[in-house]
């Protein structure tokens, strides 16, 4: 008898309790604790990485926009193809190693291990238009913000250019340009990974350079006009014309 009141005096006496309560509830706040600092990394991070994406993609289009200056002034794009005639926007030879943003090298060129090797490896094994596949030429390459003199870009964006005979043209030979159309390949590298490819299609017309200085005076009219007659097209595609809806205002492909 005497033993079974010592029992019921231990079940009843609630020494400690308090203690492993509050043990209790510190174990739920750190885990909770813990999860808001998971979830506030992981947002970081997605945010930075879309960031990344952003601007690798502007930056390829910037590198396209810059080749195209360079292409007006070569009166033989077989120049280009044949590997003569480069930009004027490189960043030393085209076989040293070159350092990425985030860390990690890159070699553009030449051989299979490259990134022009890479290019080519995958343009052959896609084999989309035969024999007249495309033979990438390395045309520009740089950091972006020696883009402009005196570091007027804040980017730490790494971009390339290669050019290539337009396989529209389908005369079965890459090498030569005859229809005055070349196919554009531009690849931008940033930080954690970030890597964007815009390919596009260049016609050269015989008053270019005329049109591009009328432009420059007559100001943005001259502009619209000129955005609903040129001629657009995609890789490997005929050059089409967009003209403009005049009861919606889009610019229609056709």
């Amino acid at each position: 008898m005497a033993n079974m009141n010592r029992f019921h005096a231990r079940l009843v006496n609630e020494q400690g309790t308090a203690l492993i309560i509050a043990l209790m509830a510190m174990m739920l706040l750190t885990a909770l604790g813990a999860a808001v600092v998971m979830v506030s990394t992981t947002e970081t991070h997605i945010a930075a990485n879309y960031r990344n994406s952003a601007e690798a993609l502007y930056a390829a289009d910037a590198a396209t926009e810059r080749v195209v200056e360079d292409l007006l002034q070569i009166p033989r794009w077989n120049d280009i193809l044949s590997g003569t005639a480069q930009s004027g926007f490189v960043d030393g030879a085209m076989t040293s190693v070159k350092t990425l943003p985030g860390g990690g090298t890159m070699t553009l060129c030449c051989g299979a291990n490259t990134a022009t090797g890479q290019l080519q490896a995958e343009t052959d094994t896609l084999n989309l238009w035969g024999p007249n596949n495309p033979q990438w030429k390395l045309f520009a390459w740089g950091p972006l913000e020696d883009m402009l003199p005196n570091h007027q870009i804040d980017s730490p964006m790494y971009v390339a250019v290669w050019i290539a005979d337009d396989p529209a043209e389908s005369d079965g030979n890459p090498a030569a340009d005859v229809n005055g159309t070349l196919t554009m390949h531009a690849e931008a590298i940033g930080s954690s990974g970030a890597r964007k490819v815009i390919e596009v299609t260049v016609a050269r017309t015989s008053s270019t350079e005329i049109e591009r200085g009328q432009i420059a005076q007559r100001g943005q009219e001259e502009l619209n006009q000129r955005a609903r007659k040129a001629a657009v097209g995609q890789t490997g595609k005929a050059l089409g014309n967009m003209r403009m809806n005049n009861s919606t205002g889009n610019l229609i492909v056709q």
